[in-house]
């Protein structure tokens, strides 16, 4: 009969503890952090107050309170006094489920954003990153472009995949309609450095994906006609129908492949030349230069980066650079040489000096 009334008993502790547990979660979060934070503080005050002897610094007091409630228990310090025992028992009983929430809310939420930035639906909040939309073996290089051109860039990718095609610290997803305007809110396009749109390779017709390209277009302008965009387009003769949208570069995909290949046929070698302008990690590239304030002319910024090792070829899309040496360089120049990196690095430190 006693064995019974024992077990019943402990039945009766355990659905008690059960209720206890499910009432602690159902707390809001803020209060639950604050009540956590509040059971530790005054916890170490009162172990400290109550046995001063034991616990000779607020720290000390501290390190046993968080001992305790973590479970840990190294046992370097534990109280002796019938005060300070009631306050361990109140720490077993209380504290330590308390924190155990807590702990387990933690794991909870780091597993529901790791969730949610797979599935594509955190709403991207910082300034100065690049879009790239639509996700296709170009998209995948023109990211490890970035990447390779600046490290700590951050990216982000907007397609309508159900999981995120790539993640890393500086790569975030959004999944949507790149057309709709709530899809580039979500990816922060009235804060964004650049916009990258390439043409859904899912689609055969040309056509309809230029015309899918000028729709996504569209709705960038709208939303943010700053930004520097640049598209994909297939065929050149439907560049006229961009004209109300405010597109900064076009990429042709169609004629920049035959174009290279018929040149290779031609001139042996010249791919590599290409290949090497193209990428990042290949040789030598192609690098905007600030202008210094001591550059008065062409020429003077021509000599100079030859000091260097690299050689100045363009003002923006200007390639006669060599044919106006002696012109003034404007204000707005935007100069572009060809070095390789390490030089690059060693010209940026002397300008930015």
């Amino acid at each position: 009969m006693k064995c019974n009334q024992g077990v019943k008993k402990r039945e009766v502790s355990m659905i008690l503890i059960r209720r206890i547990i499910l009432k602690m979660i159902k707390i809001n979060n803020q209060l639950l952090f604050f009540s956590s934070v509040s059971l530790v503080f005054l916890s170490s005050l009162l172990i400290r107050w109550v046995e001063p002897e034991t616990f000779p610094t607020l720290f000390d007091g501290f390190w046993w309170v968080m001992t305790t409630v973590t479970t840990v228990g190294y046992g370097d310090l534990s109280p002796v006094t019938v005060g300070g025992r009631l306050i361990a028992i109140f720490l077993y009983i209380v504290g330590i489920g308390l924190i155990g929430v807590v702990i387990g809310k933690v794991v909870d939420g780091l597993t529901i954003f790791r969730k949610m930035r797979e599935d594509g639906t955190i709403v991207y909040k910082e300034k100065g990153h690049y879009i790239i939309i639509g996700w296709s073996q170009k998209a995948s290089f023109a990211v490890k472009e970035i990447l390779a051109t600046k490290p700590d860039t951050e990216v982000v990718i907007i397609d309508t995949m159900e999981k995120a095609p790539l993640l890393a610290e500086t790569i975030h997803y959004v999944r949507g309609n790149a057309a709709s305007p709530s899809t580039l809110q979500q990816a922060n396009i009235m804060e964004a450095k650049a916009v990258l749109v390439f043409a859904d390779d899912e689609i055969h017709n040309s056509q309809l994906k230029d015309g899918k390209t000028l729709l996504i277009s569209s709705t960038i302008e709208s939303l943010n006609p700053e930004v520097h965009t640049v598209v994909e387009v297939m065929e050149e003769h439907h560049i006229r129908n961009f004209e109300h949208v405010n597109v900064n570069e076009f990429i042709f995909s169609h004629e920049t492949i035959s174009s290279l290949a018929v040149r290779s046929a031609f001139i042996k070698g010249i791919s590599g030349v290409f290949s090497q302008l193209l990428h990042r990690t290949q040789g030598d590239d192609l690098f905007h230069i600030p202008t210094k304030s001591s550059w008065k002319t062409y020429r003077d910024a021509f000599q100079d980066l030859l000091s260097y090792g690299a050689t100045l070829i363009a003002d923006r899309q200007n390639l006669s650079i060599n044919r106006m040496l002696d012109e003034q360089i404007p204000g707005d120049a935007e100069l572009y040489a060809i070095c390789d990196s390490e030089t690059y690095k060693q010209i940026l430190k002397e300008v930015t000096e």
